[in-house]
């Protein structure tokens, strides 16, 4: 059974890499592809190798974690979640002007912007990483703990304490309601316009195709949140850490090995420049 664990995580690993390093390499090798909404989805793709590279290397590895390593891989898990959350929604609002505002979307969404928007996620998820796990520092843990997960989850180890965790509770709920609440709010807003303006295109065909340039962005989004938040908000309900560790496996493991097929399987930019980073001809 064990051999069977790690050749599935470690095949889902090399996937996972392999297909975020391959779309980073094909967007930056492509200068038709030097546009924000391809900038911010290099981005994601990087972000996604950190993200599952925080956790399944050690999974794989050993069972047993040293107490700095376990806050160490915290703090990395936390801080990439929180970066894919942000970006997730700064692509939202990328296909919101894209597609509401078509004639200032060049303005808008100029290089210096996009930039900002990225520095801002990076800024605000190191704080939002840092915050957490110097709470973590103040708590007591009893010896030879062991952690009903796969990895140092930040719900799962606050619940292992030895000492009170109150303080740790209302900050946790609080900045998933805020930091995860707040990009989701803004996702819905910007597709509650997006699809407001698809409505008012008479062709078919332009109905089409900007509905294609959202697609896939809003299967990454429901695939993310919907385990991301039910990870959270489920576990004072259920108290079912085997539950919470396999809804885990999703967005950490699952989520980052499948969005370069999401991103790539009907985008026929992303395609071409594959086939070209590739060596074949287009």
């Amino acid at each position: 059974m064990v051999p069977l664990i790690f050749g599935l995580f470690l095949s889902v690993y090399l996937v996972t890499v392999a297909g975020n390093l391959l779309i980073f390499l094909a967007i930056i090798s492509d200068p038709h592809l030097h546009t924000p909404m391809y900038f911010f989805l290099s981005n994601l793709s990087l972000v996604d190798i950190c993200f599952i590279s925080a956790t399944v290397p050690k999974k794989m590895q050993s069972k047993a974690i040293s107490y700095a390593g376990c806050i160490t891989q915290m703090f990395f898990f936390m801080l990439f979640a929180e970066m894919d959350n942000f970006i997730l929604a700064v692509m939202a609002y990328d296909r919101f002007v894209a597609i509401c505002h078509p004639l200032h979307y060049t303005v808008i969404m100029n290089p210096q912007l996009c930039v900002q928007l990225v520095l801002v996620c990076w800024v605000i998820s190191v704080l939002h990483a840092l915050l957490h796990s110097l709470l973590v520092l103040q708590l007591s843990f009893c010896a030879h703990l062991e952690i009903p997960h796969f990895f140092c989850e930040l719900n799962q180890v606050i619940h292992s304490a030895c000492s009170d965790t109150f303080l740790n509770d209302v900050v946790m709920y609080f900045t998933v309601m805020l930091l995860g609440g707040g990009p989701l709010a803004g996702i819905l807003y910007s597709y509650s316009k997006i699809v407001s303006s698809i409505c008012a295109i008479s062709s078919a065909q332009g109905k089409n195709k900007a509905s294609s340039t959202c697609a896939s962005h809003l299967s990454a989004v429901c695939l993310f949140y919907c385990t991301g938040l039910a990870v959270y908000f489920s576990y004072p309900i259920t108290q079912n850490p085997q539950s919470n560790a396999r809804a885990s496996v999703i967005y950490t493991v699952v989520t980052p090995m499948l969005n370069p097929f999401i991103y790539s399987l009907r985008n026929e930019d992303i395609n071409r420049a594959l086939k070209k980073s590739l060596g074949e001809k287009s």
